[in-house]
């Protein structure tokens, strides 16, 4: 974690999750990051607590809150939707525009085989509203470099909405089909107003190995 560590002030920590690591301990045990945070402690009596979420497999810019003051904070400036977040999608095919704004509002459906998030037919009104706005970075061997910014914050918003633009993200088993790569999502950067009277602070988290081949094949350069 302390490798993993990005920003630091006495309020607030951002840290670049890995890939495949829950945040919370699931049902089954296992590993997860909240075992991990005592070593982020730096002198405080308790472990930093987690301000948002990611998925198990997202990697990128995690936003931790130091103290009962850091983590009410922050949980408001997130629950008002003034925390600005960019993810880096790798998507399967590329959206017939190359920027837009998606809104199609997202609810859960449980069955046998476990759950996940839909989006509403056509005037059906009954889920949550979802709004995202993307934008085309570049395109190589059928594949597309997204920029994603979720207005906001519903569970698997830009997988859904990706996958609803016919664009998948690589390796989303859940929504893009059968795939044996890892999901190639990356909570590339936040920006987080915590101090009224300071410049927001900006964060970036680096590109994960397993995204580096892909992202290259679509014009990024390191």
């Amino acid at each position: 974690m302390l490798k993993r560590l990005i920003y630091r002030d006495a309020l607030m920590l951002i840290i670049d999750k890995p890939a495949g690591l829950p945040v919370h301990a699931g049902p089954g045990g296992g590993p997860n990051l909240e075992q991990d945070l005592d070593a982020l402690r730096f002198g405080l009596p308790n472990p930093p607590g987690l301000a948002h979420r990611l998925d198990r497999d997202t990697s990128g810019c995690l936003v931790l809150g130091r103290q009962r003051k850091g983590l009410s904070r922050l949980g408001k400036l997130f629950q008002e939707g003034l925390v600005e977040k960019t993810y880096w999608a790798i998507t399967i095919g590329v959206p017939t525009q190359a920027e837009g704004r998606i809104e199609l509002p997202l609810r859960k459906i449980t069955n046998r085989s476990g759950w996940k998030m839909v989006t509403d037919p056509p005037g059906q009104s009954g889920g949550q509203t979802a709004v995202t706005d993307y934008r085309v970075l570049g395109t190589g061997n059928d594949l597309a470099w997204i920029e994603a910014k979720p207005r906001t914050g519903r569970t698997h918003q830009i997988r859904v909405h990706l996958a609803a633009l016919g664009a998948p993200i690589l390796g989303d088993r859940q929504y893009g089909g059968k795939s044996e790569q890892p999901l190639h999502l990356l909570a590339r950067a936040i920006v987080v107003p915590l101090y009224p009277k300071k410049p927001a602070i900006a964060a970036e988290a680096p590109v994960p190995e397993h995204m580096r081949a892909a992202l290259k094949s679509c014009g990024w350069k390191d």
